[in-house]
């Protein structure tokens, strides 16, 4: 029997950055699931605060040198990868120097979000779908971990739904204990909307919060999890009332397990 593959896509990944619930399970999880019997990617951006020496990251030089425009500039895509030898799985790494080439992930030293995440995002998404297309690896569930992901299930169902290789795919979306003090860009909305998006597909971006994009992921997954004990009552509600599959907060020494037997649910 054909192993079932899985593709996690996360916006933090522990040893490149410090160890939080969301960096932890990204790491942890993926080593798991493939110990099950199961094929697996994962894709992490390559942040300025991601020391590569220590890391042994390296160019993939096969698969980078394409350009994403975004907001009517081309951004060159570099992909690097690095490997976690006690867990036997490779990082890919989504680099940029525009958008990833600073020290700070999401918010700068005084903790200010960027003002150009969701161009962020856009890039990081289309990045890593992009570059699964030229490794010509087709997967089965998709994994998404954090806000930074959450146009992933959009763009596999509309701007990628005709892609053979995500013809079968189906998308998990995990929601995290983010916490943000200001809304996104005002061109967001338009960011956001590649060939295959219009405006209805995404219009719960017109109040363009970080809250909504969560929303968004919410919208177009096949299934959802909560990834902490404890998230935003205003995303527990619209989880509730989407009526998606969805698998409640897992501790530490059952996740791998209750994850996995919940991918077989969604697939």
């Amino acid at each position: 029997m054909e192993k079932k593959r899985v593709l996690f896509i996360s916006q933090e990944i522990t040893p490149y950055l410090p160890e939080s619930e969301m960096s932890k399970k990204s790491r942890f999880l993926p080593q798991g699931v493939q110990e099950k019997g199961r094929e697996i990617r994962t894709f992490m951006p390559r942040y300025g605060s991601v020391n590569e020496r220590r890391n042994q990251l390296h160019e993939v030089i096969r698969l980078s040198g394409m350009n994403l425009v975004i907001n009517d500039a081309d951004h060159p895509l570099i992909i690097k990868v690095a490997s976690i030898q006690t867990a036997r799985m490779q990082v890919y790494f989504i680099d940029n120097e525009d958008y990833f080439h600073r020290k700070e992930v999401l918010k700068d030293k005084k903790g200010k979000e960027f003002a150009d995440n969701d161009e962020r995002a856009v890039f990081f998404a289309r990045g890593v779908l992009e570059t699964v297309i030229k490794l010509r690896w087709a997967p089965d569930l998709i994994h998404c971990h954090g806000w930074l992901t959450s146009l992933v299930p959009l763009y596999i169902k509309k701007a990628y739904k005709d892609d053979p290789l995500f013809a079968d795919s189906k998308v998990v979306y995990s929601v995290y204990d983010e916490k943000f003090k200001n809304p996104l860009s005002g061109n967001t909305i338009q960011n956001v909307q590649i060939d295959g998006i219009n405006e209805d597909d995404v219009k719960t971006l017109n109040e363009p919060s970080y809250e909504n994009m969560s929303k968004l992921g919410i919208e177009y997954a096949d299934a959802v999890i909560q990834g902490s004990e404890s998230i935003n009552p205003e995303l527990v509600d619209y989880i509730q009332a989407s009526k998606k599959l969805f698998l409640n907060y897992q501790p530490e020494e059952t996740y791998i397990d209750a994850y996995n037997d919940f991918y077989d649910q969604v697939m």
